[in-house]
């Protein structure tokens, strides 16, 4: 029986010749790239809050494309990573928490099966009973034999709920591969959480208190994409008020431009999915392209400037770095 080829929106391919894989080579040893002088500092990471925390929403960076969210109650980690090298390059930066200090894990989210963000032995160590493994569809099967039995898969615009959390498949512009024989034979997307029940808060003696909401932050994953009109889509479906974008991994632009956003693309993207708040990852890590963590940074920042885009908007986290995200108080009716 034929495997099943998944495609991108508007079947945009992302492949790539081995004449241009060889271009990209030889312009690759003509470069001279400072990858030393600027690394993403680490933080001291706030281990007693993070085992404590079970209200607030809060995000805190590992590196890459790893997060650790805490959202409505749950434990959660984005494309869990901590391998020491990817390929033949080692990892640029710690990881910001040690993965044996990861408080237990409710749900992982698993963007897609590349390495740099679905390394085996990070989610053995951290699987528990209990914890619910959520991939794209056609990566289930792969996992169970793997031994993480407790899988969902998901489709483009599927939904689940787990505890208070609507977590929703979306999609990306990307491909994937983990042997030679089975390219984008799983799919790729972003993760959006939703509260499925806001909490009604009601103080006593106060009637104008009454029916006010205390809404949690909706939270945009976006996994690893190329710039693609499926970003204002997002936008269009849900309300999206943090988005964690992708801004490295981009040069040469002429062979990654279809899978990955450059710092512009980013912005833009973030702009598209109309979210109030935006946390830059996928760089700095791992050297899996041609640019800089301090170029990324740069041309982020100028993008910014000529978009007029609020300085606070942008949140710069260092590894193991954790944003606070408090709460709105609203009337459900407004």
């Amino acid at each position: 029986m034929p495997k099943i080829r998944y495609n991108n929106m508007d079947n945009i391919s992302t492949d790539k010749t081995l004449k241009q894989f060889r271009q990209w080579r030889n312009e690759r040893r003509q470069k001279k790239k400072d990858y030393s002088s600027y690394q993403v500092p680490n933080v001291q990471p706030e281990l007693d809050y993070l085992h404590q925390n079970r209200q607030e929403t809060a995000i805190t960076w590992i590196g890459h494309s790893t997060f650790f969210i805490q959202y409505e109650g749950l434990n959660m980690i984005t494309d869990p990573v901590w391998a020491r090298r990817m390929g033949f390059e080692r990892r640029l930066g710690e990881p910001g928490l040690s993965i044996d200090d990861v408080p237990p894990l409710d749900v992982m989210l698993i963007s897609h099966s590349h390495y740099d963000h679905m390394h085996l032995a990070s989610i053995r160590k951290l699987y528990r009973a209990g914890t619910k493994l959520i991939v794209p569809i056609g990566l289930k099967s792969k996992m169970i034999r793997k031994g993480f039995h407790n899988c969902v898969e998901m489709k483009w615009w599927e939904h689940i709920v787990v505890g208070n959390v609507r977590i929703s498949f979306v999609p990306t512009q990307h491909w994937t591969r983990r042997t030679p024989f089975d390219t984008n034979t799983s799919h790729w997307g972003g993760f959006v959480l939703e509260p499925v029940e806001p909490p009604v808060l009601e103080e006593e003696g106060n009637s104008a208190s009454r029916g006010v909401q205390s809404l949690p932050p909706n939270l945009y994953f976006a996994g690893d994409s190329g710039y693609f009109p499926g970003f204002k889509e997002i936008g269009e479906k849900f309300n999206i008020h943090v988005a964690l974008m992708p801004i490295g991994a981009y040069e040469p632009e002429w062979f990654m431009t279809s899978q990955h956003t450059n710092p512009e693309e980013a912005l833009r993207a973030f702009l598209d999915v109309k979210a109030e708040t935006m946390i830059p990852m996928h760089y700095g890590t791992f050297k899996l392209a041609d640019d800089t963590a301090r170029e990324a940074l740069d041309r982020m920042e100028n993008e910014r400037i000529r978009l007029n885009i609020e300085q606070d908007r942008i949140q710069i986290l260092s590894y193991g770095q954790t944003l606070r995200i408090h709460p709105e108080l609203r009337r459900p009716d407004l």
